[in-house]
């Protein structure tokens, strides 16, 4: 005699699982690891790093300075990060890459635009 088993309306075996299954590595999503909050992290601090140099470097005197000229610094606050986010886009999870030229564009701005304002 022949067994008869039930089939759902779609074709299938009732207890067959609705889709086949698939490895691990294929099961999960397509997401990807959020890059932008290390590269915006990083223009961040930067930016605060490169903003205490000219004080290394020049002493309390930098103060008065930065009294009549602090927003074009502060205008380098956004700059820095978006700078900071486009770098660690463009090398997608290259950390220590990523730090190193994050650090070197954001001194480079900050002192490119603290050497225009002095005038040198």
């Amino acid at each position: 005699m022949q067994t008869i088993r039930p089939y759902s309306p779609a074709g299938r075996e009732a207890n067959a699982p609705s889709r086949p299954s698939r490895p691990v590595a294929e099961r999960r999503d397509g997401e990807e690891p959020s890059y932008s909050f290390l590269g915006g992290s990083a223009g961040f601090v930067f930016y605060w790093l490169a903003f205490a140099l000219p004080f290394v470097v020049y002493g309390a005197n930098t103060l008065f300075f930065l009294l009549y000229t602090w927003p074009f610094f502060l205008t380098l606050m956004p700059v820095s990060v978006l700078a900071g986010i486009a770098i660690s886009m463009l090398l997608r999870g290259h950390v220590l890459l990523t730090l190193l030229l994050s650090g070197a564009v954001v001194i480079c701005l900050f002192w490119l635009l603290f050497s225009f304002l002095t005038g040198w």
